[in-house]
C-alpha cells in the first residue's frame, strides 16, 4: 500500500497538464499518476494528419519524455475507487491512498456502439479521425476518390472536440474542390444534431462553406449499422413530425465520428452521475460529495465543450483549489466553462470558434485582430502553428499563458453574491 499526497488518474492533456501546474506551484509536491500508456498523443492534430497537412509523427511522443521528472508514474490502470477511504485499487491489485485526488482519464469512444463499424475502419472506405492509426488512412480516401458519394457523420452528443466530424469534411472537400474533383462526388454531413453547430454565432459562417461545397445537410440521422463490404451505412432519421424511421445510404468514403460515453471504470464508481460522468462543480471542478477529489478533461459532467483548450483553463483552476483543499482553505479559482473548436473550413482558413457556458463567447484575441465568427488566416496559423507549441511546451509544462484562473471574491471582502468573480 503506498500513502501519497496527490494521485493523478490519467497522463492525457488534463493530467499532465494539472501535475505541471501543481509543480509549479509547489515543486516539492509529492505526486503519483497513474497511466498504463506508453505514448501521448496530441489529439487535436489528427484532424490535420487526415487533411494531409500534418504528418502522423507530428502527434504523438513517448510518455516517458512528457512526463514531470518530479512525479511517480504508475504505469498501471485504476481497478476501483474507494472515496471514502481515500484510496483507488490498481489493476496490479496495489492500492494508493491519497490526500488529493484528480480524475482525468478522458473519455471512451464507443466503437462496438455500431454494429460492424469496428471490423470496417482502416478498409472499404471507412475511416475516421478520432483514432490516431486511421488518420492517414483519411487522407489516402481524400486523395484517391475522384467521384462518387462521401458520408460524414456526428453520433449525439456529448462528444470531444464537437467540430471535429466537420472540420474532417471541410478539408476533404476543399482537396477535392483545388483538384477539381468536388462536382463529381455528392458529400452529405450526416449529423444525430438538430443544428449544425452548437453556438449559433458560428453557424451562418459554416453555412457558406456547406453552400460553397455543395454539401447535403442530413439532420437527425444518427449512424446505425455499417455494412463495409457492400458500402452501405444505415441511419436512424427523425422527420419534421417527430417519427423515426431507417434510412440506407451507399458510400464510396465514410468518415466516422463514434460515439461516446464515460470509461466504464468511472461509470461504476461512486464518483460518476446518473450518466456515468463525474459529478463536479462547474466552476471550481470540485467532486460535489468528495471534497478532496478534483476532475478535469472530457470525464467531467459540466456542461463546456470537450476540448484540448478546455483543459487548458481547466488545469491552472484544479491546481488552484486542490491546494487550497489541502490546506484547509476554500476554493476559489473559476472555471467559466471555456472551450474552443479550431473549425478548419478550407486549407489555410479557420473559424476560431471560442466560447463558455451558455454560449456565450470567450474570444482570446481582440475581435480587431481575428473575429473568431468568419474565416481567418489568422486562425489557420493559430490552429497549425501555435496551438501545437502551446501543447507541447506551455500547456503541458504548467505554463499557464492566457490561461490565468479568475477567482470568486472571499466573503470577508465581498459585498455582493459569494460567487461574483473579481
Amino acid at each position: 500500500m503506498g500513502d501519497r499526497t496527490v494521485v493523478i488518474i490519467g497522463a492525457g492533456a488534463g493530467g499532465l497538464a494539472v501535475a505541471s501546474s501543481l509543480l509549479k506551484r509547489r515543486p516539492d509536491l509529492d505526486i503519483a499518476v497513474v497511466e498504463p500508456q506508453s505514448s501521448h498523443y496530441y489529439q487535436p492534430g489528427w484532424t490535420l494528419v487526415g487533411g494531409g497537412v500534418f504528418k502522423q509523427k507530428q502527434t504523438k511522443r513517448s510518455m516517458q519524455s512528457v512526463m514531470p521528472k518530479q512525479v511517480t508514474w504508475y504505469q498501471n490502470s485504476v481497478a476501483k475507487f474507494i472515496p471514502e477511504e481515500h484510496a483507488v485499487v490498481l489493476d496490479s491489485g496495489e492500492v494508493l491512498r491519497y490526500s488529493a485526488l484528480v480524475v482525468a482519464t478522458g473519455l471512451q469512444l464507443d466503437w462496438d456502439a455500431i454494429p460492424g463499424l469496428k471490423e470496417s475502419l482502416g478498409e472499404n472506405g471507412v475511416t475516421s479521425n478520432y483514432r490516431y492509426d486511421l488518420a492517414p488512412y483519411t487522407w489516402q480516401l481524400v486523395e484517391s476518390l475522384k467521384s462518387g458519394k462521401a458520408l460524414f457523420t456526428q453520433p449525439p452528443m456529448p462528444i470531444k472536440c464537437a467540430g471535429a466530424p466537420q472540420k474532417a469534411m471541410y478539408l476533404s472537400c476543399d482537396a477535392w474542390q483545388r483538384h477539381q474533383n468536388l462536382e463529381h462526388i455528392s458529400v452529405e454531413f450526416c449529423s444525430a444534431g438538430t443544428a449544425l453547430f452548437g453556438v449559433k454565432d458560428y453557424v451562418p459562417a459554416l453555412e457558406e462553406y456547406v453552400n460553397k461545397y455543395k454539401i447535403g445537410l442530413q439532420l437527425q440521422h444518427t449512424l446505425i449499422k455499417v455494412d463495409g463490404p457492400n458500402r452501405l451505412a444505415t441511419f436512424n432519421v427523425i422527420d419534421a413530425n417527430g417519427d423515426s424511421k431507417e434510412v440506407v445510404k451507399s458510400f464510396d468514403m465514410l468518415h466516422v465520428c463514434p460515439p461516446q460515453k464515460a470509461p466504464d471504470e468511472i461509470a461504476a464508481s461512486p464518483l460518476a452521475d446518473a450518466s456515468g460522468w463525474v459529478d463536479v462543480d462547474p466552476a471550481t471542478l470540485r467532486h460535489k460529495q468528495f471534497e478532496n477529489i478534483f476532475a478535469v478533461g472530457d470525464v467531467i459532467n459540466a456542461p463546456n465543450a470537450k476540448t484540448a483548450a478546455a483543459v487548458r483553463k481547466q488545469a491552472p483552476v484544479v491546481a488552484e483549489n486542490l491546494l487550497s483543499s489541502l490546506s484547509n482553505k476554500p476554493a476559489m479559482a473559476l472555471y467559466e466553462g471555456y472551450g474552443s473548436c479550431p473549425l478548419t473550413v478550407e486549407r489555410g482558413k479557420v473559424i476560431l470558434a471560442e466560447f463558455g457556458y451558455g454560449g456565450a463567447l470567450q474570444p482570446t484575441l481582440p475581435t480587431w485582430l481575428v473575429d473568431g465568427t468568419k474565416p481567418s488566416r489568422i486562425s489557420w496559423f493559430v490552429k497549425e502553428k501555435m496551438l501545437p507549441f502551446i501543447y507541447w511546451n506551455l500547456m503541458l509544462k504548467g505554463k499557464e499563458w492566457l490561461a490565468t484562473p479568475k477567482h470568486q471574491v472571499s466573503k470577508s471582502k465581498q459585498s455582493g453574491a459569494p460567487n461574483s468573480p473579481s
